[in-house]
């Protein structure tokens, strides 16, 4: 039974919305975007950024595409007005992206704000005030009239100080904090109050900003809110309906996403969710959400290792491996099942076809991953994970009856040695078991004839010295295999042969995998050479010399 006190817990209110649209809605275009990682995900760190940090950040911003940047609360912060001041004089801010700054609905605070924009060519000054009944009736102890005139006081202070600016291109954005903690039809009406003050137009829209400030409800909840807002809001064809979702709940994207099929048209967040508490919603995952839906985010997000890099040097933060697109595993697949599906997939993957790789939502290369990240291998894995990494990385493509032989031995390393097994261990122990041309037998000059039979003569060297050895056969391999029989008194029969080249031009190199059953044992040989019939010849050679080794560990122990 719970030890939890339940009872100390109010459920949500939800709005009351007769006929909602929005659950048969689709999103199929991307929404505005404002990144608020130097203003909103910064007031979050243990340890603020510095100077030189916010300007790393912020081109990573450019250059991610975000045309909406919040850089800071200039009023509240003297290193946020010298870093927008910065941005100003040392026009760091591309002709099409507009700065956007916060302060709250205090005239002296507008004020200071204006003060730190001088001289841009495009600004959004976002003014907010508290909403809730909360923080109505606890902190400001004020009723529903004497917060909707702070809100319009505000409103009218910013648009003031605008006018004594016209040089720059200033866009208004209103925030109700805690939209969600305030009842619904209150909201519009204090929003409402600020559209009459601002007069936007269709031509010269302003922003209403709807934050879960705390993440209250389901997402379905919030996503009435918003449709009840859009529908009841004054003059919404000259408004821009922003979000603004926390994660308080774990649900901040899906809110944002079910928020824009209830008619949003904008997302306030950050790159990789950093943010007060747990955190704001996560701009990647939304964006990439949208894309693995075929829709066009209008953000670039290929170079994910880079937004990582920053991100974490910038925030001092990590990013969680499973963190989705973007943390180190999740391309990832260690379960066998997974990565023979995957393999499978992506072999019958090509460019003229829709993506649709088991596991895989989208194309890891789509963000700068490479396949060789895919698949890992570790004591969980399967014959396909192995097969996998060892042609990825190294250009083996492996026969299945190889892979059934290769796969266990790897996984007995993993147990042994414990956590992922490298590439490089990988080829070592595919090398070690199968590539015994060398050992005790070696290959030397050998001659190829053909009369009424194909016939070879070989010279083996070991360890005492060399020995020659002759054969006849129907073809170049079936007569190395009577030599090698004749001489050591075993029956070789070829069960599998496969080969490939490894690398292309007069120089390449070709492998050669076989099978073979020696006195009713099967061995597997693999051989490398520049021609293709040595590689062959050699890779039965090997499987020999895993006879012979085996014929000799029995005998020493008997």
């Amino acid at each position: 039974m719970s030890s939890f006190n339940h009872t100390k817990y109010r459920p949500f209110t939800p709005v009351a919305l007769e006929n909602r649209t929005w659950p048969d809605q689709e999103i199929t275009t991307a929404p505005l975007w404002a990144s608020v990682d130097l203003r909103d995900g910064n007031q979050a760190l243990v340890e603020p950024m510095t100077v030189e940090q916010k300007k790393e950040f912020f081109k990573l911003l450019v250059d991610v595409g975000f045309k909406e940047i919040e850089v800071g609360f200039p009023a509240a912060s003297q290193l946020d007005f010298d870093f927008v001041r910065w941005l100003v004089e040392e026009d760091q801010v591309p002709d099409d992206v507009y700065i956007q700054v916060l302060t709250q609905a205090r005239p002296e605070l507008i004020e200071r704000t204006y003060e730190s924009l001088k001289g841009a060519k495009k600004a959004v000054v976002h003014v907010y005030n508290s909403t809730s009944t909360t923080q109505r009736e606890q902190v400001f102890r004020l009723d529903k009239e004497g917060i909707k005139q702070i809100a319009v006081k505000g409103a009218q202070c910013v648009k003031d100080h605008a006018e004594k600016n016209p040089g720059t291109e200033w866009v208004f954005q209103y925030s109700p904090e805690s939209f969600t903690g305030t009842e619904t039809d209150y909201a519009v009406e204090v929003c409402d109050a600020v559209i009459d003050v601002w007069q936007p137009t269709p031509e010269r829209k302003c922003i209403i900003n709807l934050p879960a400030t705390v993440e209250v409800t389901t997402p379905n909840r919030f996503a009435d809110q918003i449709e009840y807002f859009c529908r009841n809001v004054k003059n919404r064809e000259s408004i821009i309906v922003s979000l603004h979702t926390h994660n308080d709940r774990g649900c901040g994207v899906a809110a944002a996403e079910l928020g824009l099929m209830a008619g949003a048209d904008r997302i306030e967040g950050t790159l990789l969710g950093n943010g007060e508490r747990t955190g704001n919603m996560d701009v990647v995952t939304i964006a990439m959400n949208m894309y693995s839906q075929g829709v066009d985010p209008k953000l670039s997000l290929g170079d994910m290792d880079r937004i990582v890099s920053v991100v974490q040097s910038c925030t001092q933060l990590p990013v969680h491996p499973r963190h989705p697109y973007a943390g180190e595993l999740v391309f990832t697949a260690f379960s066998g099942s997974h990565q023979d599906a995957i393999k499978k997939c992506l072999a019958n993957q090509t460019d003229d076809k829709a993506w649709d790789v088991a596991y895989l939502p989208i194309d890891p290369m789509d963000v700068g991953r490479s396949y060789q990240e895919v698949i890992r291998v570790n004591s969980q894995s399967g014959k396909g994970g192995v097969a996998f990494a060892l042609e990825q990385e190294y250009g083996l493509a492996l026969p299945r009856w190889l892979q059934v032989e290769l796969s266990p031995i790897v996984q007995r390393f993993s147990e042994e040695d414990g956590g992922v097994v490298k590439s490089a261990d990988m080829k070592r122990l595919f090398e070690e078991s199968f590539m015994t041309a060398n050992s005790p037998y070696a290959l030397g000059n050998y001659e190829l004839s053909k009369k009424d039979h194909d016939s070879v003569t070989a010279e083996l060297t070991h360890k005492d010295g060399s020995i020659s050895i002759e054969g006849e056969g129907n073809g170049a391999l079936s007569a190395f295999t009577t030599a090698l029989s004749n001489h050591f008194g075993i029956r070789v029969d070829i069960v599998q042969y496969q080969e490939h080249a490894l690398t292309n031009g007069s120089d390449s190199q070709a492998i050669a995998y076989i099978q073979a059953n020696i006195d009713g044992d099967r061995f597997n040989g693999v051989a490398i050479d520049n021609d293709i019939v040595s590689a062959s010849i050699q890779a039965v050679l090997a499987t020999v010399n895993q006879k012979v080794a085996s014929t000799n560990e029995q005998a020493n122990v008997a």
